[in-house]
């Protein structure tokens, strides 16, 4: 049953996860949203009636995009302190989103229909890290496998160049350089060589496509300037060579695909990041069955791993573990990370 007092605790909620994560202008618009929705528009009373879970459905992340597109059209001027970054009050934040929802309420309430879409290359710097622990254990070949690959850009992970702390990784003329701030001791210099990468979504997105780009950008939160130019680099870069991205539910593709043979000399990994809590619980369960059924089956010839990035909302930080076949394939904590890849607190 619907509670607009839990729907609207739910914006606080992520305004809190944003402030752990530098992002305080996207805080404030959070925060000044469950201000100034109200049962007058379609899109506060969709809101207020939201009858999911409003964190797991990322119900704050939906109509804070579609406020963010309008803006970025330059369609909703009165939005300009907001999203510059000037320091302003919640209540004239709510009265300039009022204004905002007057003149588009139906637009802003057509981005509730789906859940965002906050593809990351960020990201895939703590996967990296995690397949260099396994590069270290089994060897440089891989073959990755991707759950929630949302438009794909982390597939380009072969394609990127990465710095880690010191450790480089990557093909030295890639147009995309990921650098986070990294803490702590680096990880294994280790090679690392992609024989394949393929990915899966239960809502794929053609990022080349105009529309598909600016939904991609306008859920980046604004504060993070450094974002934009990458994600758009990464969408080009896409433009040249398509990724591998299949359309499905992810147990169900984790399944078949752990079914296919396996090279002989390649360790194959799943790998995901921040896609783990949009799983239902029962597709979760069949993916660990099908992982450990796998793992059972491993040898040092074909390896397996698993390597994810994935949420503690707990602690409001990312926490980045790694389990190998043979082995125990229990989960191993190797650091945290950002939500988008600005740093890496590496552990061990």
């Amino acid at each position: 049953m619907a509670d607009a007092e839990t729907n609207l605790q739910a914006f606080e909620l992520q305004a809190r996860y944003c402030d752990a994560n530098d992002a305080p202008v996207t805080a404030r618009l959070c925060r000044g949203i469950a201000a100034a929705i109200d049962a007058a528009t379609e899109t506060g009373r969709r809101i207020l009636a939201w009858p999911g879970a409003p964190i797991p459905d990322a119900l704050p992340l939906r109509v804070a995009g579609g406020f963010h597109a309008l803006w970025r059209d330059g369609r909703a001027p009165e939005l300009d302190d907001l999203f510059v970054g000037r320091e302003t009050g919640r209540d004239r934040i709510a009265d300039a989103l009022r204004v905002t929802l007057a003149a588009h309420d139906g637009e802003i309430a057509t981005w509730l229909a789906g859940p965002p879409q906050t593809n990351e290359p960020g990201r895939s710097a703590g996967l990296m890290a995690g397949l260099l622990m396994l590069a270290r254990r089994f060897g440089p070949r891989f073959e990755l496998l991707e759950i929630g690959s949302s438009a794909g850009l982390n597939l380009l992970i072969d394609r990127y160049r990465f710095d880690l702390g010191g450790v480089m990784v990557g093909p030295p003329a890639s147009p995309v350089l990921i650098r986070p701030e990294w803490r702590g001791p680096p990880p294994p210099a280790a090679t690392v060589e992609i024989e394949s990468v393929r990915g899966v979504d239960i809502q794929p997105i053609d990022p080349t496509s105009a529309e598909a780009e600016r939904r991609l950008l306008a859920y980046i939160w604004a504060d993070h300037a450094i974002r934009f130019p990458r994600v758009a680099a990464a969408i080009e870069m896409i433009r040249e060579k398509p990724v591998m991205l299949d359309h499905g539910d992810a147990a169900d593709w984790v399944e078949a695909r752990l079914a296919e043979p396996q090279q002989a000399g390649v360790t194959r990994v799943l790998m995901h990041s921040i896609v783990w809590q949009y799983i239902p619980a029962a597709g979760q369960a069949r993916i660990e069955a099908a992982m450990r059924a796998a793992g059972a089956r491993a040898s040092a010839e074909r390896p397996l791993g698993w390597v994810h990035l994935e949420a503690d909302r707990t602690m409001n930080r990312h926490d980045l573990t790694v389990r190998h076949w043979p082995g125990t394939g229990e989960p191993v904590l190797h650091g945290h990370a950002h939500a988008h890849g600005f740093w890496v607190e590496w552990l061990q």
